[in-house]
């Protein structure tokens, strides 16, 4: 019975945990699917690598606290299994926790970037398919309130040359 429940617990811990990922930044989620995008053209001003830090939802602290309570209350004899298992579940809730916080964390690139207008933003996006480099033209495209960084298209006039956009000169050291 207790192996049963142990089992069912584990895996619903861990279907929870599939749904705490971060979106990858060339995934469009379905609900934006046919909604107007707002698209800015910017040009790269640096790149930094960052960590995205875990979720902590709870599901694996309650989790981990479940399995290892019932895994310490069967070690031991009738005095000392409940005292085995209370210690179990604390000591499962800590690791439970810890799992999921790790599972969840992710790498992610701090995107400087300058508007055409001259502002300047950043975006933090998770790593996809994309690799940015200083003095890239990109786009922001941004989707009910969601900003994705992506490389800009060549847009053409009718010739070879890639009209718009151009890359923006670098600020001047100060």
């Amino acid at each position: 019975m207790f192996k049963q429940l142990a089992l069912i617990t584990a895996i619903v811990g861990a279907g929870a945990l599939t749904g705490c990922v971060v979106a990858n930044p060339n995934t469009v989620s379905a609900y934006d699917a046919q909604r107007m995008s707002t698209v800015i053209d910017a040009t790269v001003l640096s790149v930094r690598p960052v960590t995205l830090q875990g979720r902590d939802t709870g599901v694996g602290t309650v989790s981990g606290a479940v399995i290892g309570g019932i895994a310490g209350s069967n070690v031991g004899g009738p005095r000392t299994g409940g005292i085995v298992g209370i210690a179990g579940a604390v000591v499962g809730g800590l690791i439970g926790n810890a799992v999921e916080r790790d599972a969840t964390t992710r790498q992610a690139d701090e995107i400087l970037l300058q508007l055409k207008n001259g502002d300047r933003r950043a975006v933090v996006q998770p790593l996809g398919g994309d690799v940015f480099a200083v003095g890239d033209p990109v786009i922001l495209v941004t989707t009910g309130g969601r900003t994705r960084v992506m490389h800009a298209p060549p847009v053409t006039t009718g010739s070879a040359q890639p009209a718009y956009p151009a890359p923006y000169p670098a600020p001047a050291p100060q």
